[in-house]
Protein backbone atom coordinates (compact mmCIF):
# COMPACT_ATOMS: atom_id res chain seq x y z
CA UNK A 1 0.00 0.00 0.00
CA UNK A 2 1.07 3.45 -1.03
CA UNK A 3 -0.36 6.99 0.63
CA UNK A 4 -0.80 8.56 -3.16
CA UNK A 5 -1.78 12.13 -3.49
CA UNK A 6 -3.71 12.50 -6.94
CA UNK A 7 -3.84 16.31 -7.32
CA UNK A 8 -1.31 16.60 -9.96
CA UNK A 9 -2.42 13.54 -12.25
CA UNK A 10 -2.79 14.64 -16.10
CA UNK A 11 -5.53 12.61 -17.97
CA UNK A 12 -3.27 9.15 -19.38
CA UNK A 13 -4.46 10.48 -22.94
CA UNK A 14 -2.36 13.87 -22.36
CA UNK A 15 0.61 11.97 -20.29
CA UNK A 16 3.73 12.96 -21.78
CA UNK A 17 6.48 12.83 -18.82
CA UNK A 18 5.29 11.51 -15.69
CA UNK A 19 7.24 12.16 -12.65
CA UNK A 20 6.21 10.22 -9.06
CA UNK A 21 7.40 12.75 -5.89
CA UNK A 22 8.32 10.65 -3.02
CA UNK A 23 7.57 12.67 -0.03
CA UNK A 24 7.00 12.07 3.61
CA UNK A 25 5.54 10.34 6.55
CA UNK A 26 2.69 12.29 7.31
CA UNK A 27 2.79 11.90 11.55
CA UNK A 28 6.56 13.48 11.09
CA UNK A 29 4.79 17.00 10.26
CA UNK A 30 7.75 17.80 7.86
CA UNK A 31 5.49 20.97 6.61
CA UNK A 32 8.23 22.62 5.23
CA UNK A 33 9.22 19.59 3.09
CA UNK A 34 6.04 18.96 2.44
CA UNK A 35 5.52 22.28 1.24
CA UNK A 36 8.43 21.71 -1.72
CA UNK A 37 7.15 18.50 -2.59
CA UNK A 38 3.31 20.45 -3.51
CA UNK A 39 4.98 23.05 -5.38
CA UNK A 40 7.38 21.14 -7.44
CA UNK A 41 4.25 18.52 -8.60
CA UNK A 42 1.85 22.05 -8.65
CA UNK A 43 4.79 23.30 -11.16
CA UNK A 44 5.11 20.32 -13.26
CA UNK A 45 1.83 19.85 -13.40
CA UNK A 46 1.66 23.46 -15.14
CA UNK A 47 4.74 22.17 -17.49
CA UNK A 48 2.17 19.64 -18.62
CA UNK A 49 4.02 17.15 -16.38
CA UNK A 50 1.77 14.55 -14.69
CA UNK A 51 2.89 13.89 -11.47
CA UNK A 52 1.81 12.59 -7.91
CA UNK A 53 3.01 12.33 -4.79
CA UNK A 54 3.45 8.92 -3.13
CA UNK A 55 4.27 8.54 1.26
CA UNK A 56 5.00 6.37 3.25
CA UNK A 57 1.16 4.92 4.31
CA UNK A 58 0.53 5.07 8.51
CA UNK A 59 0.18 1.18 9.10
CA UNK A 60 1.69 0.85 12.53
CA UNK A 61 1.85 4.84 13.43
CA UNK A 62 -1.84 4.35 14.02
CA UNK A 63 -1.67 2.37 17.52
CA UNK A 64 0.03 5.17 18.92
CA UNK A 65 -0.35 8.63 20.04
CA UNK A 66 2.70 9.89 20.12
CA UNK A 67 4.41 9.48 16.89
CA UNK A 68 8.00 11.27 18.20
CA UNK A 69 9.02 9.33 21.29
CA UNK A 70 9.30 6.02 22.46
CA UNK A 71 7.28 3.55 21.01
CA UNK A 72 5.66 5.37 18.59
CA UNK A 73 9.11 7.34 17.28
CA UNK A 74 9.84 3.05 16.49
CA UNK A 75 6.55 2.18 14.94
CA UNK A 76 6.97 5.36 12.43
CA UNK A 77 10.68 3.54 11.42
CA UNK A 78 8.82 0.56 10.72
CA UNK A 79 6.24 1.86 8.60
CA UNK A 80 8.56 4.44 6.69
CA UNK A 81 11.86 1.84 6.17
CA UNK A 82 10.47 -1.44 6.69
CA UNK A 83 6.85 -1.38 4.70
CA UNK A 84 6.92 1.30 2.32
CA UNK A 85 10.29 -0.04 0.58
CA UNK A 86 8.74 -2.87 -0.01
CA UNK A 87 5.73 -1.73 -1.63
CA UNK A 88 7.36 1.24 -3.49
CA UNK A 89 9.69 -1.82 -5.10
CA UNK A 90 6.98 -3.50 -6.22
CA UNK A 91 5.22 -0.47 -7.83
CA UNK A 92 8.17 1.15 -9.79
CA UNK A 93 7.56 -2.22 -11.86
CA UNK A 94 4.77 -1.06 -13.57
CA UNK A 95 6.24 1.22 -15.62
CA UNK A 96 9.35 1.59 -16.81
CA UNK A 97 9.02 5.04 -17.75
CA UNK A 98 8.28 6.94 -15.25
CA UNK A 99 11.10 9.10 -12.87
CA UNK A 100 11.08 9.35 -9.78
CA UNK A 101 12.30 11.96 -7.15
CA UNK A 102 12.79 12.02 -3.71
CA UNK A 103 12.62 15.53 -2.46
CA UNK A 104 13.69 14.88 1.35
CA UNK A 105 17.32 13.63 1.93
CA UNK A 106 16.59 11.92 5.20
CA UNK A 107 14.39 9.52 2.70
CA UNK A 108 17.77 8.58 0.83
CA UNK A 109 17.40 4.94 1.92
CA UNK A 110 14.44 4.65 -0.67
CA UNK A 111 16.82 5.18 -3.91
CA UNK A 112 17.86 1.52 -2.81
CA UNK A 113 14.85 0.18 -4.25
CA UNK A 114 13.90 3.00 -6.81
CA UNK A 115 15.50 3.06 -10.51
CA UNK A 116 18.83 3.85 -10.39
CA UNK A 117 18.97 6.43 -13.47
CA UNK A 118 15.54 7.19 -13.73
CA UNK A 119 15.49 8.38 -9.82
CA UNK A 120 16.69 11.74 -8.45
CA UNK A 121 17.04 13.35 -4.79
CA UNK A 122 16.83 16.66 -3.47
CA UNK A 123 19.47 17.61 -0.36
CA UNK A 124 18.33 20.45 1.74
CA UNK A 125 20.92 20.17 4.28
CA UNK A 126 24.14 17.72 5.47
CA UNK A 127 23.85 19.49 8.85
CA UNK A 128 22.49 16.20 10.95
CA UNK A 129 24.55 13.86 9.14
CA UNK A 130 27.90 16.58 9.59
CA UNK A 131 26.74 16.41 13.63
CA UNK A 132 26.27 12.76 13.67
CA UNK A 133 30.14 12.13 13.00
CA UNK A 134 31.49 15.17 15.12
CA UNK A 135 31.65 18.50 13.21
CA UNK A 136 30.88 21.11 15.81
CA UNK A 137 29.89 23.44 13.62
CA UNK A 138 26.94 21.47 12.38
CA UNK A 139 25.27 22.16 16.04
CA UNK A 140 23.37 18.90 15.35
CA UNK A 141 23.86 16.72 17.92
CA UNK A 142 22.67 13.13 17.61
CA UNK A 143 22.26 10.05 19.65
CA UNK A 144 23.41 6.47 19.17
CA UNK A 145 20.39 5.59 16.83
CA UNK A 146 20.55 8.81 15.17
CA UNK A 147 23.91 8.45 14.38
CA UNK A 148 23.15 5.26 12.72
CA UNK A 149 20.37 6.58 10.69
CA UNK A 150 22.41 9.56 9.40
CA UNK A 151 25.31 6.80 8.53
CA UNK A 152 22.46 5.10 6.33
CA UNK A 153 21.55 8.50 4.98
CA UNK A 154 25.22 9.70 4.02
CA UNK A 155 25.66 6.40 2.63
CA UNK A 156 22.96 6.14 0.39
CA UNK A 157 23.29 9.57 -1.00
CA UNK A 158 26.84 9.41 -1.66
CA UNK A 159 25.48 6.21 -4.20
CA UNK A 160 22.87 8.76 -5.42
CA UNK A 161 24.12 9.43 -9.69
CA UNK A 162 21.57 12.23 -10.10
CA UNK A 163 20.93 14.81 -7.13
CA UNK A 164 20.66 19.01 -6.79
CA UNK A 165 21.57 20.69 -3.34
CA UNK A 166 20.34 23.89 -2.45
CA UNK A 167 23.00 25.80 -1.93
CA UNK A 168 26.47 25.49 -2.79
CA UNK A 169 27.24 25.38 0.85
CA UNK A 170 25.37 22.19 0.87
CA UNK A 171 27.32 20.79 -2.50
CA UNK A 172 30.54 21.56 -0.47
CA UNK A 173 29.59 19.80 2.52
CA UNK A 174 28.55 16.58 0.90
CA UNK A 175 31.67 16.78 -1.46
CA UNK A 176 33.78 16.74 1.44
CA UNK A 177 32.07 13.25 2.61
CA UNK A 178 32.48 11.62 -1.13
CA UNK A 179 35.43 9.62 -1.20
CA UNK A 180 35.41 8.03 -4.26
CA UNK A 181 35.61 10.32 -7.05
CA UNK A 182 36.38 8.32 -9.69
CA UNK A 183 32.71 8.46 -10.39
CA UNK A 184 31.32 10.91 -12.07
CA UNK A 185 27.56 11.57 -10.77
CA UNK A 186 25.58 14.34 -12.30
CA UNK A 187 25.24 16.43 -9.03
CA UNK A 188 24.01 20.51 -9.33
CA UNK A 189 22.87 23.18 -7.17
CA UNK A 190 19.57 24.53 -7.84
CA UNK A 191 18.10 27.18 -5.66
CA UNK A 192 14.86 26.59 -3.31
CA UNK A 193 12.27 29.08 -4.88
CA UNK A 194 9.07 30.51 -2.54
CA UNK A 195 6.89 27.90 -1.62
CA UNK A 196 3.80 29.72 -1.35
CA UNK A 197 2.95 33.47 -1.80
CA UNK A 198 4.95 36.09 -0.11
CA UNK A 199 4.02 39.41 -0.80
CA UNK A 200 3.71 43.16 1.27
CA UNK A 201 0.50 43.64 2.94
CA UNK A 202 -0.61 47.00 3.73
CA UNK A 203 -1.14 47.94 7.33
CA UNK A 204 -4.70 47.45 6.70
CA UNK A 205 -4.56 44.05 5.92
CA UNK A 206 -2.16 43.29 8.29
CA UNK A 207 -4.41 44.59 11.06
CA UNK A 208 -7.36 42.30 9.80
CA UNK A 209 -5.10 39.27 10.20
CA UNK A 210 -3.33 40.04 13.43
CA UNK A 211 -5.79 42.68 15.28
CA UNK A 212 -5.74 46.18 15.57
CA UNK A 213 -4.15 46.00 18.73
CA UNK A 214 -1.26 44.19 17.39
CA UNK A 215 -0.53 46.05 14.82
CA UNK A 216 -1.09 49.65 16.85
CA UNK A 217 1.04 48.09 19.53
CA UNK A 218 5.41 48.73 19.83
CA UNK A 219 7.32 48.07 16.77
CA UNK A 220 8.68 44.59 16.57
CA UNK A 221 11.82 42.27 15.87
CA UNK A 222 10.94 39.38 14.17
CA UNK A 223 12.32 35.78 14.24
CA UNK A 224 10.91 32.39 12.23
CA UNK A 225 11.62 29.14 13.26
CA UNK A 226 12.29 26.58 16.32
CA UNK A 227 13.96 26.41 19.78
CA UNK A 228 16.55 24.55 18.33
CA UNK A 229 19.95 25.39 19.40
CA UNK A 230 21.39 26.09 15.78
CA UNK A 231 18.70 28.55 15.53
CA UNK A 232 20.08 30.58 17.70
CA UNK A 233 17.15 32.26 18.76
CA UNK A 234 18.86 33.66 22.38
CA UNK A 235 20.35 36.51 20.19
CA UNK A 236 17.36 38.00 19.83
CA UNK A 237 16.72 38.34 23.71
CA UNK A 238 20.26 39.70 23.84
CA UNK A 239 19.93 42.40 20.73
CA UNK A 240 17.08 44.07 22.84
CA UNK A 241 19.33 44.19 25.99
CA UNK A 242 22.03 45.38 23.93
CA UNK A 243 19.85 48.09 22.39
CA UNK A 244 18.43 49.38 25.46
CA UNK A 245 17.42 52.63 25.63
CA UNK A 246 17.92 53.42 21.85
CA UNK A 247 14.89 51.02 21.00
CA UNK A 248 12.13 49.61 23.04
CA UNK A 249 10.47 47.13 20.70
CA UNK A 250 9.06 43.83 21.08
CA UNK A 251 10.26 40.61 19.82
CA UNK A 252 8.31 38.31 18.43
CA UNK A 253 8.97 34.59 17.93
CA UNK A 254 7.19 32.40 15.19
CA UNK A 255 6.93 29.33 14.29
CA UNK A 256 7.40 27.21 18.16
CA UNK A 257 6.63 28.55 21.58
CA UNK A 258 9.67 28.95 23.64
CA UNK A 259 11.12 26.40 25.69
CA UNK A 260 11.39 26.76 29.48
CA UNK A 261 15.08 27.33 28.85
CA UNK A 262 14.53 30.54 26.64
CA UNK A 263 11.61 31.51 28.97
CA UNK A 264 13.91 31.54 31.86
CA UNK A 265 16.38 33.28 30.34
CA UNK A 266 14.34 35.78 28.74
CA UNK A 267 13.17 36.52 32.45
CA UNK A 268 16.54 36.88 33.91
CA UNK A 269 16.85 39.51 31.61
CA UNK A 270 14.00 41.59 31.99
CA UNK A 271 12.25 41.17 28.62
CA UNK A 272 9.86 38.07 28.85
CA UNK A 273 7.45 40.78 29.58
CA UNK A 274 8.30 42.14 25.44
CA UNK A 275 8.32 39.13 23.63
CA UNK A 276 5.03 37.67 21.71
CA UNK A 277 4.62 34.17 20.45
CA UNK A 278 3.33 32.92 17.23
CA UNK A 279 3.09 29.06 17.27
CA UNK A 280 1.94 27.31 14.58
CA UNK A 281 1.51 30.27 12.88
CA UNK A 282 -0.67 30.44 9.73
CA UNK A 283 0.83 31.36 6.24
CA UNK A 284 -1.44 34.73 6.11
CA UNK A 285 -0.51 35.52 9.62
CA UNK A 286 3.50 34.71 8.62
CA UNK A 287 3.32 37.14 5.61
CA UNK A 288 1.69 40.23 7.83
CA UNK A 289 4.31 39.43 10.40
CA UNK A 290 6.99 39.81 7.18
CA UNK A 291 5.04 43.26 6.31
CA UNK A 292 4.73 44.90 9.53
CA UNK A 293 8.02 43.66 11.40
CA UNK A 294 10.92 46.72 12.02
CA UNK A 295 13.47 43.48 10.45
CA UNK A 296 13.70 40.30 10.26
CA UNK A 297 16.77 38.46 12.92
CA UNK A 298 17.97 35.60 11.48
CA UNK A 299 20.91 34.59 13.16
CA UNK A 300 20.90 30.97 12.72
CA UNK A 301 24.84 29.12 13.46
CA UNK A 302 24.16 26.90 10.81
CA UNK A 303 21.30 26.73 7.67
CA UNK A 304 20.92 24.36 4.41
CA UNK A 305 19.36 27.50 2.67
CA UNK A 306 17.68 29.40 5.20
CA UNK A 307 14.29 30.07 3.81
CA UNK A 308 13.04 32.78 6.07
CA UNK A 309 15.46 35.05 4.95
CA UNK A 310 14.23 35.48 1.02
CA UNK A 311 10.10 35.41 2.54
CA UNK A 312 11.15 38.44 4.17
CA UNK A 313 12.44 40.03 1.54
CA UNK A 314 9.51 39.48 -0.81
CA UNK A 315 7.16 41.26 1.86
CA UNK A 316 9.79 44.26 1.87
CA UNK A 317 11.03 43.37 5.35
CA UNK A 318 14.69 44.40 6.03
CA UNK A 319 16.64 41.32 6.88
CA UNK A 320 19.61 40.99 9.28
CA UNK A 321 21.04 37.49 9.08
CA UNK A 322 24.34 35.81 10.63
CA UNK A 323 27.23 36.28 8.13
CA UNK A 324 27.82 32.03 8.25
CA UNK A 325 27.22 30.72 5.08
CA UNK A 326 24.97 30.38 3.44
CA UNK A 327 23.02 33.01 4.58
CA UNK A 328 25.40 35.44 2.34
CA UNK A 329 24.96 33.24 -0.64
CA UNK A 330 20.77 33.43 -0.02
CA UNK A 331 20.34 36.97 0.98
CA UNK A 332 22.61 38.67 -1.35
CA UNK A 333 23.11 42.28 -1.20
CA UNK A 334 19.43 42.20 -0.27
CA UNK A 335 20.73 41.78 4.14
CA UNK A 336 22.62 43.01 6.68
CA UNK A 337 24.81 40.68 8.25
CA UNK A 338 26.35 40.12 11.74
CA UNK A 339 28.49 37.84 13.64
CA UNK A 340 25.96 34.81 15.32
CA UNK A 341 27.63 34.89 18.79
CA UNK A 342 27.89 39.04 18.44
CA UNK A 343 25.14 40.76 19.66
CA UNK A 344 26.57 43.82 19.41
CA UNK A 345 26.82 43.50 15.87
CA UNK A 346 23.40 42.99 15.43
CA UNK A 347 22.65 45.83 16.96
CA UNK A 348 24.82 47.80 15.05
CA UNK A 349 23.20 46.73 12.34
CA UNK A 350 19.97 47.47 13.15
CA UNK A 351 20.20 50.83 14.57
CA UNK A 352 21.15 51.47 10.75
CA UNK A 353 17.49 51.21 9.38
CA UNK A 354 16.47 54.44 11.58
CA UNK A 355 17.74 55.69 7.91
CA UNK A 356 14.80 56.00 6.12
CA UNK A 357 16.52 56.13 2.70
CA UNK A 358 18.91 53.38 3.99
CA UNK A 359 16.18 50.78 4.93
CA UNK A 360 14.49 51.25 1.44
CA UNK A 361 17.30 50.91 -0.18
CA UNK A 362 18.19 47.55 1.44
CA UNK A 363 14.40 46.55 0.94
CA UNK A 364 14.86 47.34 -2.98
CA UNK A 365 17.83 44.97 -2.97
CA UNK A 366 15.95 42.23 -0.88
CA UNK A 367 13.28 42.85 -3.80
CA UNK A 368 16.03 42.45 -6.70
CA UNK A 369 17.16 39.27 -4.67
CA UNK A 370 14.77 37.26 -4.50
CA UNK A 371 14.24 36.87 -8.42
CA UNK A 372 17.17 34.61 -8.29
CA UNK A 373 14.44 32.49 -6.49
CA UNK A 374 12.13 31.98 -9.15
CA UNK A 375 10.06 29.40 -8.80
CA UNK A 376 9.96 29.27 -12.49
CA UNK A 377 13.63 28.80 -12.75
CA UNK A 378 13.89 26.31 -10.22
CA UNK A 379 11.38 23.78 -12.04
CA UNK A 380 13.47 24.25 -15.32
CA UNK A 381 16.13 22.84 -13.35
CA UNK A 382 14.73 20.03 -11.87
CA UNK A 383 13.25 18.95 -15.51
CA UNK A 384 16.61 19.29 -16.45
CA UNK A 385 17.83 17.26 -13.86
CA UNK A 386 15.03 14.25 -13.98
CA UNK A 387 14.81 13.48 -17.07
CA UNK A 388 18.70 13.75 -18.02
CA UNK A 389 20.05 10.16 -19.36
CA UNK A 390 22.65 9.84 -17.34
CA UNK A 391 23.71 5.86 -17.09
CA UNK A 392 21.37 5.36 -20.08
Amino acid sequence: MISMDKLHRLPRNMIEKRVILIGNYAPDQQQSMNRFAEMLARNFLNRGISSEIWRPPVVLGKLTNSPHRGIGKWLGYVDKFLLFPVTLGLNTLIDPSVRYHIGDHSNAMYLSVLPRFRTSITCHDVLAIRGAIGHEDAVCRASWTGKVLQWLIKRALLRSPKLATVSYLTMEHLRELKEDESRQPDWRVIYNALNANFLPLSNTQCQRILGPDFVHQRPFILHVGTNLARKNRRLLIDLTVKLGDRWKGDIVFAGKSMDTGLRSYAEQLGVLSRIKEFPDVSHDALVALYSSCAALIFPSLSEGFGWPVIEAQACRAPVIASSVAPMPEIGGDGALYATPDQPEQFAEQFLKLENKSFRERLVQEGLNNVSRFSGDLMTSNYIDLIFSNLGN
